[in-house]
């Protein structure tokens, strides 16, 4: 649950930008923006989901502080460059590592830990 007086349970919501009330512009300007940095600096990015995994609330659970922090460690002193990663999904193009020191496989791959394959 939130920190919002009388909010007991956790509800399910979507931003296209986290902050947006902050971004007058489109979010797409953002993601136009933050494409050519990441194109003209050559970095590398990496998404790290500090929130919900597993299924709703209920069924999934927050995802573990301790494997967050380990795969943090990793990609600050540049371990994670030496592991194989995997193909990029259908759907966003997207790699993980398939395996990383001291973290669960299903937390570097979400489809792991939903029992709904859709």
């Amino acid at each position: 649950a939130g920190t919002e007086q009388g909010i007991t349970e956790p509800t399910a919501t979507f931003s296209i930008c986290f902050g947006g009330a902050f971004m007058p512009l489109p979010a797409s300007s953002y993601a136009s923006l933050f494409r050519e940095k990441i194109s003209k600096h050559k970095s590398n990015v990496f998404l790290v989901n500090t929130g919900w995994t597993g299924g709703a609330y209920g069924v999934g659970k927050r995802m573990d502080i301790n494997a967050t922090r380990k795969i943090v460690s990793l990609i600050l002193d540049g371990s994670i460059n030496d592991v194989t990663f995997s193909e990029p999904d259908q759907y966003f193009q997207l790699s993980f590592p398939t395996t990383l020191p001291g973290v669960e496989a299903k937390v570097l791959d979400p489809s792991l830990a939903w029992e709904d394959k859709v």
